[in-house]
């Protein structure tokens, strides 16, 4: 599985690679598909975790952490490059991988904050060929989330970035950190509170850090006293709202579907319509005339 193609490979590589501006921004993924070839990289800031997205087994010959692997990749395996790590490959056919970098210093905010633990001193310790579904299931999250280019998805990314961190922090890292029990969700206060936030700016792309921040604890707690609370994660919520949103503007007034899917922080029409079918069974226009 490799990172970065060769010179000789460029002429067929294609990627499809994530946007800050879309709410990428501890996070970074791209879909990589490459004749055989070889890489050889180094990120000073960054793990670096390919998932093999390949259609076939591929053979490759892999270096890092001054260990070297050599045979067959298959769809579901895994590799983890820490940062500043040295990684060489060599691949024999046609491969495809995802891959995905997070900050080093976003990890390390992470296992302080969620883990409770000396982050300066916790770090990846190298993969070759790992599985790992938990981590495969958020991935192909992350993929769909890329192959939809959806803007206004920033609470989303942030919750699978932070889950999928603590993850790899809690599996993979050179000391095992254990995660703080918290039961019993948030206190009415606080919920009203978020739900209130909410409310108040469903146009806009609500970040899980502001929210978290409100209550003055981790993302990743936050996410989970949320659903502990009423049953669904912070993005299922604030969907569920955007689409009652736009229930009522359908039926009240005679705005443009497309004003209204912006009124209620969907990016487009198409946005719009794909969620709110899915959350009441048939689109914007068949709900109106209804």
């Amino acid at each position: 599985m490799a990172t970065i193609p060769s010179q000789q490979t460029q002429s067929k590589f294609f990627a499809l690679t994530s946007n800050s501006n879309q709410g990428w921004n501890h996070i970074s993924i791209a879909h990589l598909q490459h004749p055989a070839g070889e890489c050889n990289s180094i990120a000073e800031h960054e793990h670096t975790i390919c998932l093999s997205l390949a259609k076939k087994p591929v053979h490759l010959l892999q270096k890092q952490g001054g260990k070297t692997y050599t045979g067959m990749y298959s769809k579901g395996d895994l590799t983890i490059t820490p940062a500043k790590t040295q990684f060489l490959a060599r691949w024999d056919g046609d491969d495809q991988i995802l891959q995905i970098r997070l900050c080093q210093q976003f990890m390390r905010k992470v296992a302080h904050e969620t883990l409770l633990t000396n982050s300066d001193q916790l770090e990846l310790t190298p993969q070759f060929r790992t599985r790992n579904p938990q981590i495969e299931a958020i991935a192909m999250m992350l993929l769909t989330e890329l192959q939809q280019q959806h803007c206004n998805s920033q609470l989303y990314i942030d919750s699978l970035a932070n889950i999928f961190a603590v993850n790899l922090l809690r599996q993979y890292a050179t000391t095992k950190p254990q995660l703080p029990s918290y039961e019993g969700g948030l206190p009415q206060t606080q919920l009203q509170q978020i739900l209130d936030y909410i409310d108040s700016y469903l146009d806009q792309d609500i970040k899980l850090k502001d929210l978290a921040q409100l209550l003055d604890m981790s993302q990743f707690h936050f996410t989970r006293l949320f659903k502990q609370s009423i049953g669904i994660s912070p993005y299922q919520y604030l969907l569920g709202q955007r689409v009652e949103r736009a229930k009522q503007l359908l039926k009240q007034t005679d705005y443009l579907i497309v004003d209204i899917a912006l009124e209620c922080g969907f990016n487009s029409h198409s946005h719009l319509t794909k969620q709110f079918r899915q959350l009441t069974g048939m689109t914007p226009k068949a709900y109106r005339a209804s």
